[in-house]
């Protein structure tokens, strides 16, 4: 792992004052599909990015569990804020190459989501990583595995 990353024009990475210990991660804009999921907080402890985010109303489906398309929008920003907590990435900087999900249980809408990853290995343009999405005192609700390819800086940070 390496040092933090830069401060980018694209996403926030601050303390979060609300909760000692961890970060918010946003993107700087909101009219963006991640404002749908925020806010979200990161924290590193040791292996494992822990990355929440709390499911509403609008990411329900008709058995008022968390929607599994909310799910895997939440795995993929997931992958990023932890890539980016553990000091691989600069946020924007990658792209999705893979993204495969096995969904084990529901989620609960107004509980703490939170996806719990660790990063498997980083090369010079990939990023491997796996985790789980869990609630407190509920089971498993899903496992991935994710591989970010690392881009080019985009355009106007070149």
């Amino acid at each position: 792992m390496s040092e933090t990353p830069p401060v980018s024009p694209f996403f926030s990475y601050d303390d979060d004052p609300d909760a000692p210990g961890w970060k918010t991660w946003a993107f700087r804009d909101n009219t963006r599909f991640n404002a749908f999921l925020e806010p979200l907080q990161v924290r590193l402890e040791g292996d494992i990015a822990r990355v929440r985010m709390m499911p509403r109303h609008e990411h329900s489906n008709m058995r008022d569990n968390v929607h599994g398309g909310a799910l895997l929008g939440f795995m993929d920003v997931a992958l990023f804020a932890a890539s980016r907590a553990f000091g691989v990435l600069s946020a924007g900087g990658a792209v999705t190459l893979d993204l495969s999900a096995q969904f084990i249980g529901g989620g609960i809408i107004g509980e703490p989501l939170e996806a719990r990853i660790e990063l498997l290995r980083e090369t010079s343009r990939m990023i491997f990583l796996r985790g789980l999405i869990v609630q407190e005192n509920t089971p498993t609700i899903a496992s991935f595995t994710g591989t970010l390819r690392k881009s080019s800086p985009p355009p106007g940070l070149a």
